[in-house]
């Protein structure tokens, strides 16, 4: 038997010196891409304001800027902390490049994990959200060359309108419901789900109908609070051990 086809057993250093290397690979790609990103989202407009006959000013610049923080604002701090315990830092660098994380990303990486018992916040939870994305991505891109840009304009011509309305009310919907019940199933902690289900619920039908003016803070509202609600009522018991 030859030396090459007798295989080196890979030893526990050997694992954690290749998890580390994976660790800063993603880590150095991913804030460059996420840079060229951003420079890439700016570009147009930037040069719409320095180099066009636009007249737009600072004052303007700044209003429209404070408009859209009023609403979103709140969305760039719940989104980064509410998926990162499920993607991992990996996946997470790929979720917001693509995007549709709510209703594409995170359910396919909940089902990648169930499908293969992987826990959220692991090691293999996070390397089967790294490669449930891919798919995810993949199949995307797929469809998308097919159904939208092959086939878009001979399929929404032979769709009865009214199948249309139905699709814009209720498929949105109907995936983030499947994302929650998904969710719930992952975690298996009853618990978090009711005091989760219980803030959502006081919110919406207490909270909202007292103080309107809160509708674009209601997410927010309830993520922290059912963050810091599951944190005060839970076990004070000495954790497991976590799993690699």
């Amino acid at each position: 038997m030859s030396a090459s086809s007798i295989s080196t057993p890979i030893t526990a250093a050997d694992a954690e010196s290749d998890l580390a290397e994976f660790d800063r690979t993603t880590s150095r790609w991913g804030r460059l891409t996420m840079i060229a990103g951003l420079i890439l989202s700016v570009a147009g407009p930037l040069y719409l304001v320095f180099f066009t006959g636009l007249d737009i000013s600072a004052a303007q610049l700044w209003t429209a800027f404070a408009a859209v923080a009023a609403v979103f604002a709140i969305i760039w701090i719940v989104e980064p902390v509410t998926y990162f315990p499920i993607l991992g830092p990996a996946a997470m660098y790929q979720a917001f490049m693509i995007g549709n994380i709510s209703s594409k990303l995170l359910p396919s990486a909940l089902v990648a994990q169930t499908r293969i018992g992987a826990k959220p916040g692991t090691r293999r939870g996070d390397f089967a959200a790294v490669a449930a994305i891919c798919g995810a991505a993949a199949v995307h891109l797929v469809s998308l060359a097919l159904f939208v840009g092959i086939l878009g304009t001979w399929l929404i011509s032979i769709i009865p309108v009214d199948v249309i309305d139905v699709a814009r009310l209720y498929v949105l919907p109907s995936v983030l419901g499947a994302v929650i019940v998904q969710a719930i199933l992952t975690i298996k902690q009853l618990r978090i789900t009711i005091i989760a289900v219980a803030i959502a619920l006081l919110v919406q039908f207490v909270l909202l109908p007292l103080v309107p003016a809160i509708a674009f803070l209601t997410t927010g509202i309830a993520v922290i609070g059912t963050i810091i609600v599951s944190w005060l009522a839970r076990d004070r018991k000495p954790a497991a051990a976590v799993e690699n």
